[in-house]
């Protein structure tokens, strides 16, 4: 590494820090600083920014936007959870509700339980079991057929009801 440069961050850094991210449409750089960077390369090529550039009322500005970073702080987090909300409405739409009513059969994903690797022509399903109930949390108990209790508890995605 080149000793003059150690200050510097590297170019990778610049370019994850001055990329708008999707969830805030804003710069990790600006939520920090409250004003946009400036690029290295876009000192060299003249822009918009670099042409209206008035040193004279650059510390004024910069003080400005340094009081205003809270509230671009705040409009990032409202951002990012309407985003986070409409990721999980998609998510939540494809989930397929399995309902249950006690005694019911079901199978359940050899490779949830991993009780045996059975290679990729083993069975994917093992079974039949019992459903027993829900717990607090929400996961499905099991029993076998004899009624002897399963320890663990199943999330829903793992389990196909049986038609026997």
């Amino acid at each position: 590494m080149n000793g003059q440069f150690i200050d510097e961050p590297p170019n990778v850094l610049w370019a994850h820090r001055t990329t708008p991210k999707g969830a805030t449409n804003e710069t990790p750089f600006s939520l920090v600083y409250g004003s946009e960077a400036v690029i290295p390369a876009e000192i060299n090529v003249p822009t918009m920014r670099i042409a209206s550039f008035d040193e004279s009322s650059n510390s004024e500005e910069l003080h400005e936007n340094l009081n205003l970073v809270e509230e671009r702080k705040e409009m990032a987090a409202i951002k990012e959870a309407i985003n986070k909300q409409r990721i999980a409405s998609y998510y939540n739409k494809r989930v397929v509700s399995l309902s249950l009513q006690l005694d019911d059969l079901v199978w359940q994903k050899n490779e949830a339980s991993r009780a045996e690797d059975t290679g990729k022509l083993g069975p994917k399903w093992e079974g039949p079991y019992k459903f027993i109930g829900i717990s607090d949390t929400g996961e499905y108990r099991l029993a076998s057929l004899d009624g002897k209790a399963i320890k663990r508890t199943w999330h829903v995605q793992t389990l196909k009801r049986c038609y026997i």
